[in-house]
């Protein structure tokens, strides 16, 4: 399949990530509940969704390309922009937010410029709102990559923030 010829395709797409996506289609062309299958495959490939790849992809299956945006905004395991090197989780379940999570949310969100579900332009952090990261005792709780951190308060969010390069 070649639907290279599609416009606005984002620079860190690659010609090679194009060849293994059609691989990944040429698996699963014509088998019914294939999208998700290969969106996930995809996105494990570019590390993202833009909406040039959503439509490369749909054009390989041949579906509506409103069928794949669907699919990948109503899912929110895909991700339309690229992820940072870090991801910074803040835990918005009833006990965090009670105790601050919303004001070290917005600490975070102010100080680096974004909003939730973006990435930095330096494509250092993303960041997320969760609503349960099963830590209540320790809220409010924020995870930056795999390091867990507690009774954060907006100062000591950006204090950890800081030590991730």
């Amino acid at each position: 399949m070649d639907a290279r010829h599609l416009k606005n395709r984002p620079d860190d797409i690659t010609d090679n990530m194009l060849t293994e996506i059609d691989r990944v289609i040429g698996r699963y062309r014509g088998q019914p509940g294939s999208l998700i299958p290969v969106l996930q495959q995809t996105q494990g490939i570019c590390g993202y969704l833009p909406n040039y790849v959503q439509e490369y992809v749909a054009s390989g299956l041949g579906v509506p390309g409103s069928l794949v945006f669907g699919v990948v905004t109503f899912y929110s395991f895909f991700k339309t922009v690229p992820s940072g090197r870090h991801s910074i989780r803040v835990c918005l379940g009833t006990a965090c937010f009670v105790r601050g999570a919303g004001e070290a949310l917005n600490r975070v969100k102010r100080e680096l410029g974004i909003q939730v579900g973006d990435t930095t332009a330096d494509r250092r952090f993303s960041l997320e709102a969760v609503r349960c990261l099963g830590a209540c005792g320790l809220a409010p709780v924020a995870v930056i990559d795999d390091d867990t951190y507690r009774r954060m308060t907006s100062d000591k969010i950006m204090a950890a923030v800081e030590q991730y390069p």
